[in-house]
């Protein structure tokens, strides 16, 4: 069994770009974490950034639980995510917490400054989570570096518009239907994400994306994802390996082989 946690900024981040693959991990017996580093509490028109987070907190924890997963918070403010120490070591508390062997991510380029940010920041955290006096919260450092993979961007795309090319993807069809339910637990988004990013239907899009990303893995629904092997970053495959036989390659590329 392995551990995994997926760590984003806000509730239904990691519900567009990855439920699908946390799902087939859970499936196979791994242990799956859910982070947001903020609370999503701007993502409402209506009632107190207070209310929204506890709203959006509520529904990220119920649709966690659709695959066994626990959730949690760091709790800093919407669009007040920056890469600075306190942050930091939030982060890294959430990583210690979760005991990740692999950590799933934000992308370094989104349209997003707080998904930037919380990009850099899980990368740092993750180095910091094995260094014994770098002090958090409750949680002992971790043994190791954790694996670090970066999940797509919103749409796929950076903020100049440009492709983000995946390393490998996951044939999240199976299991589509979890994924979509997960999506849907965030009751609130749905007038919220049609005022303010002019999407009308967010799961629908969310479906149409995860169809689009699948078209470049020659299968129907697929999720990608980039690997971190700077130093000292572990650089074998092993989120690759806990896939199996959902794991997918790019039609126009071979297998990369871990180096």
């Amino acid at each position: 069994m392995a551990r995994i946690l997926a760590i984003h900024a806000h509730p239904d981040d990691i519900e567009i770009l990855a439920a699908g693959t946390l799902a087939v991990l859970a499936g196979a017996g791994h242990e799956v974490s859910i982070a947001t580093v903020t609370g999503g509490d701007l993502g409402s028109g209506e009632g107190t950034p207070e209310e929204t987070a506890r709203i959006r907190q509520g529904e990220a924890a119920q649709a966690a639980a659709l695959i066994g997963a626990r959730y949690r918070c760091g709790e800093v403010p919407d669009l007040g995510v920056f890469n600075n120490d306190p942050t930091r070591r939030t982060v890294t508390e959430l990583v210690r917490w979760a005991r990740a062997q692999i950590v799933l991510t934000a992308s370094p380029a989104d349209y997003h400054p707080d998904h930037e940010a919380v990009s850099q920041l899980v990368r740092d955290a993750c180095f910091a989570a094995s260094v014994p006096n770098y002090r958090t919260g409750e949680a002992s450092p971790l043994p190791a570096v954790p694996h670090l993979y970066f999940m797509d961007p919103i749409g796929g795309r950076d903020r100049e518009g440009r492709w983000t090319v995946p390393d490998f993807g996951a044939d999240v069809g199976a299991v589509f239907e979890t994924k979509k339910a997960m999506l849907t637990c965030h009751v609130s988004q749905h007038a919220w994400v049609a005022r303010q990013h002019d999407v009308p239907d967010h799961v629908a899009a969310m479906e149409a994306w995860t169809r689009r990303r699948g078209r470049d893995f020659g299968i129907e629904m697929g999720e990608g994802f980039r690997q971190y092997r700077h130093h000292p970053y572990p650089r074998t495959p092993l989120l690759q390996e806990l896939l199996g036989e959902a794991l997918a390659t790019p039609v126009d590329q071979p297998p990369r082989a871990a180096s």
